[in-house]
């Protein structure tokens, strides 16, 4: 499998490049809008208890001009600071299953027999569990401290008819990725990310068909591992 976006932000994370160059002043109505947004999205974190959702994922590279999709389904819980449980199951273009709980990570690709586990600092690198994720769990004091001020703020629909406000996000200092778009609809919810990368790679991540704050058991969690699966430290 091609490398995927980190957990972490990325945790988290999200085509072409954007130059901001000559960024326009944002007016007094779109700073408004802003922080309105941002209001919204604070509201929604702390409302968050548990989420399930389809997702989408477009890996765009500007080298080769090439695009890979995958697709499958996502639950999420949140935790205290940043250890959220995850479990991340593609099933397109083939079946792989990323699973973070209480500090470690799971990552079981079947069709190899292998699995690898470690800590959830290290998973990096090693799958995507999006961008969209990071930005439910991050809240307003951390989207301003981590952000420039927004300088790109517009309603935009997404497919299947869905309103957002679409912000476009400068990171401050160094970063490993050149900016941040994120749609945000209308309860507060992040329900798509790209995040473009410095060589203009660009990964884009969409949640569809949210559920909010069913009851999600533990042991969705947990991945059960035949004896015959390879293990690797991760």
């Amino acid at each position: 499998m091609k490398k995927l976006v980190p957990l972490a932000l990325l945790s988290a994370m999200l085509v072409g490049a954007l130059t901001f160059t000559s960024p326009k002043v944002a007016s007094a109505q779109s700073a408004g809008l802003v922080s309105a947004v941002l209001n919204n999205m604070e509201r929604n974190r702390q409302s968050l208890r548990s989420l399930k959702a389809s997702i989408s994922m477009e890996k765009y590279n500007a080298q080769l001009r090439d695009k890979d999709n995958y697709s499958g389904w996502v639950l999420y819980v949140p935790g205290s600071g940043r250890e959220a449980s995850v479990r991340i199951e593609w099933q397109k273009p083939r079946h792989e299953i990323l699973a973070v709980s209480k500090g470690q990570y799971t990552l079981f690709r079947p069709t190899l027999g292998q699995a690898i586990v470690g800590k959830s600092g290290s998973v990096k690198g090693k799958a995507g569990a999006s961008g969209v994720l990071d930005m439910m769990y991050m809240s307003k004091q951390q989207l301003e401290a981590k952000f420039q001020p927004v300088q790109d703020v517009r309603e935009e629909t997404l497919w299947g008819g869905v309103y957002t406000i679409h912000l476009t996000l400068v990171p401050k200092g160094s970063a490993s990725f050149k900016y941040a778009e994120i749609w945000v609809d209308k309860s507060g919810m992040p329900v798509q990310t790209k995040i473009v990368e410095k060589n203009d790679d660009a990964t884009t991540m969409r949640l569809s068909g949210v559920e909010r704050n069913l009851k999600i058991s533990s042991n969705e969690f947990n991945v059960p591992l035949d004896s015959n699966v390879k293990i690797v430290k991760g």
